[in-house]
């Protein structure tokens, strides 16, 4: 018995994520009933492919699956979200109906670890620091005299948060010689053994590290988690990155010390999302901001399509869903 697939987001996502060749290999054993993707549930359109569908591929800007949505669609039994965090659109109907979601959290994970591990190499090679010395003096540049612990062998690198973008980074640091270590309340001794790093106070971690760099979700409990107290135990020379989110940091203290001249920072976010144009963030030379590019853009996207459909098609095999979202899941994850 075939499976029917609808796929529910704005059409601009749609056509971003989920170039034509990313859904022809749904064909077997699945019916994707439009490429024209549910936009709101309420038209005439929405209500009819939504009452046909088993599956809902669903994208940023989703309209909410509350109880409403779910009395309109009696077939429906799956959600794969072609992204992150499914807490924007999957109402708490879905949980109590038993709906099965999956989401892509793991595919856009990848090139966050990617940006973070190339931020790593360059800041413990000091590249930025010594490609802003030779624009500045257009002249030879002593690198080794400017920087003489310049270099990534056995440098201490601390991953704060073991979440999937953690994980990632840890995977990608693994041929490096490195010393790499966690902090995170929730890994246990064994669970860090398991990933090759060893497991540390975050107290110990910013205190002793090299580079720092920030994998924890946004959540109530970890707003200002990196705080004055943190920022003053890092290490004088040492870099931090972050490519969480802004509200995880004291801004103001990092600033300071930014400013102090011995701490530098890789900020791919910040609070607010984009800052005013009078932040010193933008012209002191110990920080390089990136404007929100560590996770998936251009033909990255793609790449949460594949997750999606392959979720899809596990599901017409008769198999469990690789990536599935459980709803006691969110309040650890972002």
């Amino acid at each position: 018995m075939s499976l029917n697939v609808a796929l529910a987001m704005p059409s601009h996502t749609a056509r971003a994520v989920f170039p034509p060749r990313s859904l022809e290999p749904l064909e077997p054993g699945l019916n994707l009933l439009s490429r024209e993707p549910i936009q709101d549930f309420t038209t005439p359109e929405g209500s009819s492919l939504l009452a046909e569908a088993d599956i809902l591929i669903t994208g940023w800007g989703c309209p909410m699956i509350d109880h409403d949505v779910l009395d309109a669609a009696p077939r429906l039994r799956y959600v794969l979200h072609a992204a992150g965090s499914v807490k924007h659109h999957i109402g708490d109907a879905c949980w109590e109906r038993g709906i099965h979601i999956s989401s892509a959290a793991d595919a856009n994970a990848i090139p966050v670890a990617e940006y973070t591990v190339a931020m790593i190499v360059l800041a413990n090679k000091r590249i930025l620091q010594i490609a802003r010395a030779l624009h500045t003096t257009r002249t030879d540049v002593l690198a080794e005299q400017l920087f003489p612990d310049m270099g990534n062998y056995r440098k201490r690198v601390g991953i704060i948060g073991a979440s999937k973008i953690g994980r990632h980074v840890i995977r990608l640091l693994a041929p490096y010689d490195l010393d790499v270590v966690v902090a995170d309340p929730y890994l246990s001794p064994a669970e860090a053994a398991g990933l090759g790093v060893g497991l540390v106070s975050l107290d110990d971690l910013v205190a002793g590290c090299d580079v720092v760099s920030l994998h924890a979700p946004s959540l109530p409990s970890t707003k200002n988690l990196i705080d004055a107290g943190q920022i003053e135990r890092m290490r004088p020379g040492a870099t931090f990155i972050n490519t969480s989110r802004g509200e995880l940091v004291d801004q103001d203290a990092l600033l300071a010390r930014v400013e102090n001249g011995d701490l530098y920072a890789v900020l791919d976010v910040t609070t607010p999302w984009v800052l005013p144009a009078e932040s010193r963030l933008y012209t002191h030379p110990n920080v390089l901001l990136t404007p929100h590019v560590a996770g998936s853009l251009g033909n990255e996207l793609e790449r949460m399509a594949a997750s999606a459909v392959d979720e899809a098609l596990r599901l017409s095999r008769g198999e469990e869903l690789r990536f599935r979202v459980k709803e006691e899941d969110l309040a650890f994850t972002a």
